[in-house]
C-alpha cells in the first residue's frame, strides 16, 4: 500500500509543479502536504497509522496539490455550484476546508485513542473537534500572515474572491469536516484501531 501511496502523492505533485497558475502560491499550497509526508516518513515505523488515516491524508494532500496547480479560485468544475451556495465562488476552497477538519479529526482521535490520553467517548469527540477549530484557526493565521508578506499573491494563496466573510466560513467548513468524520468514520477507524499490532 505504501509504494502505491507514494506513487499516487508524487505523481500528482510533478504534474502539480508542472506550469502553476503561480509559483509562490504553488509553493505555500503544497508545503502542508510535504510537512505532513516528512512528518509520516519520520513516524512511520514508531507509529505506523492506520489504513484509513493514510488514504485520508492522501485525499488532503491531492486537494492541497490540485488547489496549488489551479489556485483555489481557479479549479475547473467547482465554479458550477452557484446554485448549491448561492454564490458565483469557485467552491473548490470550501472542499479544502471541509477536509481541512476531516482529516485532522480522524488523525487527532487516532492518536488521543491510542495515546490513551482520554477516557471516555464524549470527551474524545469533543476535544477532536477542538483540535480541528484549532488547526483551521492557525492555518487562517497563517494565511494571514503569508498575505501580508507576500503582496501581490496574496489574492490567490487566501482564495478569499472579494468574500468578506472567507475566513468564517472556511473555519465553518472545518468544524462541519471534523463532525462528519467523527460521525461518518468512527466505527469504520475503531475496527481498524483494533486490528493494529498493539
Amino acid at each position: 500500500m505504501r509504494y502505491l501511496w507514494l506513487t499516487i502523492f508524487f505523481s500528482t505533485l510533478i504534474w502539480s509543479s508542472i506550469d502553476p497558475h503561480d509559483q509562490l502560491t504553488w509553493w505555500l499550497e503544497v508545503a502542508p502536504a510535504m510537512i505532513g509526508l516528512l512528518v509520516m516518513i519520520i513516524t512511520y515505523r514508531s507509529f505506523p497509522l492506520t489504513p484509513l488515516v493514510y488514504v485520508l491524508i492522501l485525499i488532503h494532500c491531492l486537494i492541497l496539490m490540485i488547489g496549488a496547480h489551479y489556485t483555489y479560485a481557479l479549479v475547473p468544475g467547482f465554479d458550477q455550484f452557484e446554485w448549491l451556495f448561492d454564490s458565483t465562488r469557485n467552491q473548490y476552497d470550501k472542499l479544502g476546508h471541509l477536509a481541512q477538519g476531516l482529516v485532522p479529526a480522524l488523525v487527532a482521535r487516532e492518536i488521543l485513542i491510542r495515546k490513551q490520553v482520554i477516557n471516555g467517548r464524549y470527551w474524545l469527540n469533543f476535544l477532536v473537534v477542538c483540535f480541528c477549530l484549532a488547526v483551521s484557526a492557525v492555518y487562517e493565521l497563517i494565511e494571514w500572515i503569508a498575505a501580508l508578506t507576500s503582496g501581490e499573491a496574496a489574492e490567490a494563496f487566501l482564495g478569499t474572491q472579494g468574500y468578506i466573510w472567507d475566513t468564517q466560513s472556511d473555519m465553518a467548513c472545518a468544524f462541519v469536516g471534523a463532525l462528519l468524520g467523527l460521525w461518518l468514520l468512527s466505527r469504520l477507524h475503531d475496527r481498524q484501531l483494533q486490528r493494529l499490532p498493539q
